[in-house]
């Protein structure tokens, strides 16, 4: 039997015989769907994809004399069966996207997750033999999914989905395709209260990863997840200054000469936003800051204001900067020490704007710095957040004499 579709017009007096023919043209088709093999199978799907594109629920069961769940269940069947062989995957995943993104069809989500489908298409982004065109598919089903409301968006979540999500965001060769699981997180943090925090330490933990486009669109997605977890977990300390510091020997090495800097741009846009996430975490909390200081953030941002090829690092560093200086006195000193006085003036005066008023040796002062606050004034400065007109006699002031620190620009 060649394709043809199930639905044909009527009039009213004909309305049942033209029913009972479409019955029959369906399950003729269903028998020869059964019986026949891969070739024949990827062939209906090609005509299915460009004949139905786009379709609302209603248009697919008119089409299918109210029997579309049949066609559904029959490729989700074979898709669960072949899909580690990658036979006709791309048809299928486009398929089955047909129906799952179908208006008025939230039904064929419901019919396809009944039967595995998460599972199905979580277990392809781990398959290394697979292509990644076929990943990209999935996850594009995985964000229909997460779409659909708060009960999907746990049913992935519960499936260890956030786990599979980032590892293939952590390997994955293909920008747009990294792109497109920045969504599927974004959308699986938010509306998701049971399972935000998942999403929250998965994003901390793609920090860690090799690959600078995953730590890119994960400090982005951090932002916004953030601002609806709330406190920051302690583990995000050591993951954002990670990120500066292994970007400070990028860094480095570009200015060895051994780098292009169209090859170390993205790097440099890591740079800026680990510096912006930093200051961020620091005004949020006291403790934090703290931590972030006996981690030698001190001498990374100094090194990122020293980018001359990127002005934003050097803008973002330095705005993150000046809150350290302003609230802990024994930063002020070292930085003042390091900087110069005249240098040191400059970025006090105008700490947003220093980049536009530096010359190159001081860039290469800041670049090349070898601040390292020793623990015991560290343990000082932890006692008490002076102001920064404060004389170092006054460092040890009692609690009651604390000031809210000045919020950085932005």
């Amino acid at each position: 039997m060649s394709w043809q579709w199930i639905h044909s017009s009527s009039t009213p007096d004909m309305t049942s015989i033209k029913e009972q023919a479409a019955v029959s043209r369906l399950i003729s088709f269903l028998q020869e769907w059964d019986g026949t093999g891969k070739v024949t199978r990827s062939h209906i799907l090609e005509n299915f994809i460009l004949a139905n594109k786009g379709k609302t629920g209603p248009e697919l069961e008119m089409e299918f004399s109210q029997g579309a769940s049949l066609f559904l269940a029959r490729i989700t069947a074979w898709l669960r069966l072949t899909y580690m062989y990658g036979t006709c995957l791309d048809q299928q995943l486009k398929s089955i996207g047909i129906f799952l993104s179908a208006a008025n069809g939230q039904r064929y989500i419901i019919e396809f997750l009944e039967i595995g489908g998460v599972l199905t298409l979580l277990e392809i982004l781990g398959l290394k033999q697979l292509k990644e065109e076929a990943k990209k598919e999935s996850i594009k089903l995985l964000q229909i999914i997460a779409s659909s409301g708060r009960k999907f968006k746990e049913i992935i979540c519960e499936s260890y989905g956030v786990r599979s999500i980032a590892e293939f965001l952590a390997t994955s060769k293909s920008e747009e395709t990294q792109e497109q699981v920045q969504i599927l997180l974004d959308t699986l943090g938010h509306g998701n209260p049971k399972y935000q925090m998942q999403v929250y330490k998965g994003l901390i933990a793609l920090l860690k990863c090799t690959s600078p486009k995953a730590q890119q669109l994960s400090l982005q997605t951090l932002r916004t997840i953030q601002t609806i977890v709330g406190k920051a977990h302690p583990s995000i300390v050591g993951s954002v200054l990670g990120v500066l510091h292994s970007l400070h020997l990028e860094v480095q090495y570009e200015e060895a000469g051994t780098l292009h800097l169209m090859e170390s741009l993205p790097v440099y846009i890591q740079q800026a936003a680990a510096a912006k996430a930093i200051g961020i975490l620091a005004q949020d909390s006291r403790e934090l800051a703290e931590e972030l200081l006996f981690l030698n953030v001190v001498h990374g941002l100094m090194c990122a204001m020293g980018n001359k090829d990127h002005t934003n690092s050097q803008r973002q560093a330095s705005i993150t900067l000046e809150f350290f200086v302003q609230n802990f006195i024994v930063v002020e000193n070292y930085v003042k020490e390091a900087m110069g006085e005249k240098l040191f003036q400059l970025f006090m005066q105008d700490a947003t704007n220093l980049y536009l008023n530096m010359d190159a040796v001081q860039a290469d002062i800041l670049a090349s710095n070898i601040v390292n606050i020793p623990a015991d004034f560290l343990a000082r400065a932890k006692m008490d957040w002076p102001e920064r007109e404060s004389s170092p006699e006054e460092e040890m002031q009692p609690e009651d004499n604390y000031t809210s620190p000045k919020p950085a620009t932005s």
